[in-house]
Formats: C-alpha cells, structure tokens, sequence
C-alpha cells in the first residue's frame, strides 16, 4: 500500500517533461491553488492545483521571465536561466499591498463610478482586440457527490460504478480535453478535440468542451440559462452599487482598480464579488463574481463562482483571457453536489479574418483517435498538475472499470441480479446479460404507476415484456428493441395487447425502422390533451367524463432519419380498424347520484347514439421537420444535433387515408407547424408555435380524422409553458375537417419585470402573459388572453404556476384560472 501511494505521489507531482515545476505558497506556507503562471509576453501559461503545485514548459525565447499571479497577492515575476533547466521553483507570495489613491474629501463623489463609466465606454475597443483567434485550449472538468443515500424514493442507489464510498461520498466525473479552437465574435466557433480523457472508461468521449466556456463580460448580457447583467454592460448602474476597495501595480507597472460589485435589488440576474479594471486602457484584468442560484431560477443550485485571469503581451498590446474557472454547489435533500470545471486557453493567434468556409455547422468535431492518449502524453502535455485525489480517482477508476467490465465480473453480477422469486410474477422481472449486452424486462402485475380511470374501461392496467439489445455496433449507437404491453379494464373486462418493434441503425443520421401492431384504446384527439392521471382524479373525485375514447386495432411500419442536416424526414403506413366504444361504468368516490356524460364527444348527454360507424382505412404519414441553422457536434460515437436558437423550426406533414371499407373515409390533409424561442435579451423570452392545415376531399370524413385542438376543462396545467393549450376551450368544440389556423405565443419576463416590485419580488416568481387564437372555416374565432405567475413554490421547490385566462368567441365572454402542477408529470 505503501509503494501504491508513493507511486501516485510520483504522478501526481514529478514529470520529466516540466522544464520548471514547484509549489507556490503564501508566507505562512499555506499552498495557494490556481495560481496564474504566464510565460511573460507569451500567451503560454498555466495555472497551480488545488495543492498549490504547478508544471510549466517554456516556449523557446532568449531570456525567458515567468510571472506568478493571484488575486490578492503582489504579482512576482522570475528570470529563468535556461541552462538550468529542468529546475525546482517554489514561488512565496506576499499579500499585495494595497492603496487607495483617491481619498474621498467629497463622501458624494464614488470614484468607482467613473472607472466603471471608462470601462463601459470602451468596452467596443477592448472586446475588438480579441474578437477572432486561434488557440489551444484545455479543460478538465470534476463532480463531487456527498452523502449521497443509500435509497432514494425506495429505490437503491448503486455505488455509481465505484464512485461512492459507504458515506455516499465521492467523485462522479472527472475527465479533461485538449482542443485546438478557432473563434469569432460573437458566437462563431470551430473546435477540434485532439485528446479525451475519462476517467473509469478508457474507451470514453468527454463532454468538457470550449463551447460552454465563453463567458464575455465586454457584452451587456453573460448567459447562464437566463440573460446575466454584466458588470460593465451599458446599463450596469441600473442594477449595480459599486466601491473601489483598492489599487496595486502588475508587473508592467499598470494600475489595477479593484472594485467591489454589489446587487441593488437580491432577486435580479446579476453577479456579486470583484472585477479588476484595468486603469487607462480600462480592459478588464480579472473577475471574482458569484451567480447565486434564485437568481438565474436555479432553486437547487446554491452557488457558482466565476474567476477569470487575463493576461498582457508588450508585443501586441492584448489584454487576453488565460486561465478561467467555475465551481458550482448545489444539493437537495441533504445531498451536496460540488462541481469545478478549469479552463486554459494559450497559443493564441489574434488574426484580422478567418479564411472562407472555416466556420461551418459543424461546432465540434472529436478526432477518432483522442481516447487513446497514454498516461506520457497527459503528464508532458497538462497544463495544471493533477492532485492526489484525482490521481487517486483515475488509477481506483480505471482498475475498476477493467475489473466490472471483464467477463467473470459481468457473469457474477448477471446471476445475482438474475434470481428469480415467486414474488417477481407481481411486482416484475428482469434478466440482464451484461457481456452480450441484452437484457428482458417483465412489467409485473403489480404496476402501480400504469393504474387509471375511466368509464369506459374502470379501473384499468397495465402489464409487459420488453427485450433490448445492444451488442452489434454499440459504439454506433445501434439497438434492437421488441415491446409488448397488455392492458386489462375492469369493466370491460377485456384485455388488449399491443407490440412494438424498433431498431435504430446508427447515431450519425439515427435511421431508425419501428413496426407496431395491436388493439389499444385511443382519445379522439391523438395529442391525448387531457392525461390519465388527470381524468382519474376528476372523474373519481368530480364525476367527469372527459376523456372520450375509441377502440383502435391497428398495424404498421415507419421509418425516420435525418436525409441532411437539420432535416428530419419520418415516413409511416398503418392499417386502422376503428369501433366505437361506451360507458361501462359509473363508479366515483364522490356525486354518486350524478351521472357520467356519454363517450359520444359529439353529443355528451346521448347514451345511444355513436360519433361515427366502425370502418377501416389506411394512413399514409410523411412528416418533415426542419431546424434553421441547424449546428452539431461529432464524435466518433454519435453525430449530436444542436438546436440553432437564432432560427425557428419548420414542420411541413401530409397525410392521407385510403383503403377505407368507405369510399367517404378517404382523404388528404395538408399541414404546417412553426416553433421558435424569441429571445429579449435579459428581458425575457417570447415563445410562439403556429399551427395551420387544410382538409382535401373531406366532407364526410370520420370525427376521428377532424383536425382536434388541445382544450382544457380541468382546471389543471402540467406543462412548463402553454404553447400547445387553449386553457377555456372545451375538447371539441372546434374541431374541424376543413381549413385552420391556431396561433399560441407566451412572454415569459425572467423575472424582469417582477424582480422589481416591492413585497412580489420575495416571491422569487416570473411574469407569464399569453396570447392564444383558433380559427377554422365553421367556427367564430376563438381567443385566449392570460396573465400569471410562474416559478412558485416552497423552499427550493418552485413547481407551481398559476394563469387567469379570458375568452373570447361569437361575443361570448368566459374567464377561469388555471393551477399549474408541474410535478405531476413526474407521475405520467
């Protein structure tokens, strides 16, 4: 054991590659982790470890000096003599000495105010300087997981492949990339990964890359998920307090200004802590900022904390980003999650243009070969030295892996997990082949979570087999899949099973063949607008009877697949049988002398009567979806679209219906949908979905093939958003086989509007206002005003919404409120 520690002692501090290499203290001797160290004039530099302990190879150049940097401390810079090398240099540093110049004789006069106004004023100046470069880039990415439970919602929770101790404490990921990057303001990116580093997988892709990793402070807004208010944007002082705590000397003699950054209001989007200007040029020289959690709507996050370190080159005259981290704490539950991600950029390579065609769709590519970098490639290339407990990681991880995933092991774990008992018949099964890569599930007869409601079935569940395969071409992303469910009412007391087939080909244009077959029950409105869980509470609990169902017998086969970027192109033929169903039951908790309205859509109270005949037709789908703009990232596992958020995604369907047992059953529907995320800066965002489509030869078609829009008569939202609901329209009002059009648009504000008012803004909320229209060819237009909040809750848990809407149609006016449970999607 003794040898072992040494051994990882030898890794993690010596490599016979570092030209200098040392640990840097403070003057009591406490080490001083992420130092900045900078080749001077060079854009070579690296940063120290958490230990305090660096690595560093000189570029080549007469007389070399390294500078030492930390925020804090007196910046020292060493000559180093090149016929020494390789050496041992352990660096003290000294607190810097600080100074404040400026003494306020007038207690009006806040002499931040003008370097903050120097700094925005040339903001434009600083951020052309380095707006297109090559670089090299590093990255290394760790995640922590203390006291995580042995169980969590019943469920046991694994080691995670080793990860965890018996505390439940440990690192869940860690993992490094090199990449060479090309850039270009503001957001163009080119980015080659050439080595890939995780650890416990020798054969894994890191997802650590440079495109999460520009964080701009030159423009107004810095996203996290939500438009943060940069300290020096041009309208900074409308949201920030600021004081010049002090100044100090680099080593080029410039003044540094460092000033303290204070929120005005606690609920805005925007950071706390330092940013160092710096004085003349008024370029940014560091930042120490905190992005607390309620303020970018991230309840569980605690905190992330940003550093960033620039550098300056007497030869250019840049100022130039050189070392940046982001630590993250979060947790729930008495579960804590930390997480650290450090970045280096070097090399660069400030240019006036890039050449033709260098930026293209693709963002990202990860070279074949990037995963089989050996440990002698790491240790000479690294920039920041590794520390004991991620050398620790990566020897326990690695060992583990080829121990787990070896055939014994496999074997072991397979015929453990494998035991069959009595009990399994009702609460389910599973045999899983790890080796060959397959495994068979059985649902039981004790699902509980498939357990519902509704009259026609009763109380219905459901039950089934499922087999999935993975052994031939993982790494391409093929799988097999075969399905079967079978679902049992009660008051039908009948039983219907449907099967699935699925096989995906690859993950680089996911061609994919699926098959399915079977008698299931359907809604009319194939979107399903009202759920299970839903219609069982209010038919049990109110006695409605919303959901009108209808036997579906059915057969068929599809294929989907990307035919060119951006474009997916999904094809299905089914065969449908179609009967009429009705009521079987009218049980409830409650209203027992009520009764249920029928399961004629058309006609709630006719109990005789059917919304259509049984008959048969087949289906001919084609539907095209489109992302403008469309960017991806490759990797030798997989081609990973990226949704561009610039442009709007187009859907264009036909469908058509032939073969029918009736010549009147035949039709074509022609139809078109657009999506698209309008974002308002740091004032909040604006979603629209468009919808519209026109029926062919349709006249006598059946109800069920009416274009059907999602009502709501509940009372109760599930979704995020409403861009798919009109929350007042009753299910079928307005369904139509003619010409539609359906417009839905929501202004979320991101707390822009609500952050800023007394008493309301403790709630922490959003603002919702909303505006949805239908209109078809046999109806007055229907319409939809709403306002709400969003983002209300408890604690951490904001899973609450809650919207007045105002409708309007035929002069006829209707008002209601809707309570959002977002949580009860977990439950669907």
């Amino acid at each position: 054991m003794k040898k072992f520690y040494s051994l990882l002692m030898f890794l993690a501090f010596f490599t016979i590659h570092a030209q200098i290499k040392g640990t840097i203290t403070d003057d009591k001797g406490n080490p001083l982790p992420f130092v900045t160290i900078i080749q001077q004039d060079t854009y070579n530099g690296t940063t120290s470890n958490e230990q305090g302990y660096y690595e560093f190879t000189l570029r080549s150049k007469d007389k070399p000096s390294v500078v030492f940097q930390f925020l804090g401390f007196k910046t020292q810079k060493v000559s180093i003599d090149l016929n020494k090398l390789p050496y041992a240099l352990n660096i003290k540093m000294e607190e810097e000495s600080f100074s404040l110049n400026e003494v306020i004789i007038n207690k009006k006069i806040n002499p931040a105010i003008a370097i903050i106004k120097n700094a925005m004023a040339s903001r434009k100046e600083n951020t052309e300087k380095t707006n297109k470069f090559n670089a090299d880039f590093y990255s290394r990415g760790i995640f922590k997981l203390k006291n995580a439970p042995k169980k969590f919602l019943g469920q046991k929770i694994s080691d995670l492949n080793g990860a965890l101790d018996s505390t439940g404490t440990g690192i869940i990921s860690l993992s490094e990339t090199f990449s060479k990057i090309s850039f270009e303001k503001p957001d163009n990116l080119k980015e080659v990964v050439t080595a890939s580093k995780v650890s416990g997988r020798d054969n894994g892709y890191s997802y650590n890359t440079a495109r999460s990793s520009f964080y701009d402070f030159y423009d107004n807004t810095v996203d996290f998920g939500i438009k943060m208010i940069s300290p020096i944007a041009s309208n900074a002082f409308a949201y920030y307090d600021y004081r010049l705590e002090s100044t100090f000397f680099d080593e080029n003699k410039k003044m540094i200004n460092k000033i303290k950054v204070k929120a005005k209001r606690d609920s805005e989007p925007v950071f706390e802590g330092y940013i160092y200007i710096v004085e003349d040029s008024w370029a940014i020289y560091a930042v120490e900022l905190d992005i607390k959690g309620y303020r970018i709507k991230e309840e569980f996050l605690e905190v992330m904390s940003l550093k960033q370190n620039f550098s300056y080159n007497n030869n250019n005259k840049i100022w130039a980003k050189n070392t940046q981290s982001l630590e993250i704490a979060a947790g729930a539950f008495g579960i804590s999650f930390t997480g650290k991600y450090n970045y280096v950029y070097s090399n660069y390579d400030f240019i006036n243009s890039f050449a033709p065609k260098t930026f293209t769709n693709e963002i990202t590519r990860i070279e074949i070969n990037s995963n089989k970098k050996d440990s002698l490639f790491w240790n000479s290339n690294r920039p920041i030295p590794l520390t004991i407990e991620e050398s620790i990681d990566y020897v326990r991880k690695d060992s583990i892996y080829k121990v787990r995933n070896s055939e014994k092991y496999l074997d072991s774990i397979d015929a453990k997990g494998n035991k069959f008992k009595i009990t399994k018949l009702l609460t389910g099964y599973s045999f899983n082949n790890s080796l060959e890569k397959y495994i068979f599930k059985y649902d039981g007869l004790l699902n509980i979570g498939s357990i519902s409601f509704n009259t026609v079935q009763g109380y219905n569940f459901d039950s089934g087999f499922s087999f999935t395969t993975r052994k031939k071409q993982e790494a391409k992303g093929q799988y097999t899949s075969v399905s079967s469910k079978f679902n049992y009412g009660f008051a039908e007391d009948r039983m219907r099973v449907t099967g699935q087939f699925i096989h995906r080909f690859n993950n680089q244009n996911y061609a994919t063949l699926y098959m399915t077959g079977g008698s299931s029950v359907k809604q009319f409105n194939s979107s399903e607008p009202i759920s299970k869980t839903i219609n069982t509470i209010s038919s049990l609990a109110f006695k409605n009877n919303f959901m009108k169902l209808y036997n579906l017998e059915a057969v068929g086969i599809g294929f989907s697949q990307d035919i060119t970027n951006g474009v997916n192109l999904n094809s299905r033929i089914e065969y449908q049988q179609r009967k009429p169903l009705f009521n079987n039951t009218d049980y409830s908790f409650f209203s027992k002398n009520d009764f249920y309205t029928s399961n004629n859509p058309l006609a709630p109270n006719d109990f005789i009567y059917t919304p259509f005949t049984e008959h048969h037709l087949t289906k001919i789908n084609v539907l095209a979806r489109i992302n403008f703009g469309n960017k991806y990232s490759s990797r030798p596992d997989g081609k990973f679209n990226i949704r561009n958020e610039k442009y709007p995604t187009l859907y264009i369907a036909y469908e058509r219906a032939i073969a029918a047992s009736e010549k009147k059953y035949e039709f074509d529907q022609i139809s078109t949908r657009l999506t698209y995320d309008l974002t308002l800066g740091n004032k909040g965002i604006v979603g629209i979905n468009l919808r519209a489509g026109k029926f062919l030869n349709a006249n006598n078609i059946a109800f069920i093939d009416y274009k059907h829009f999602n009502g709501n008569q509940t009372h109760i939202g599930q979704t995020n958003r409403y861009l798919n609901v009109f929350n007042l329209l009753p299910y079928y009002s307005n369904s139509t086989n003619k010409s539609y059009f359906e417009w839905h648009s929501e202004y979320n504000d991101k707390g822009f509007i609500m952050n800023k008012i007394p008493l309301l803004n403790k709630l922490k909320s959003t603002l919702n206002l909303g505006f949805h229209t239908l209109s078809t060819s046999n109806n007055k237009p229907y319409t939809e005003f709403t306002a709400g909040l969003d983002n209300i809750g408890f604690g951490k848990f904001k899973l609450l919404r809650i919207d007045y809407i105002r409708s309007y149609q035929n002069g006829v006016q209707g008002d209601g409120v809707i309570f959002g449970l977002k949580f009860l999607n977990i439950l669907e």
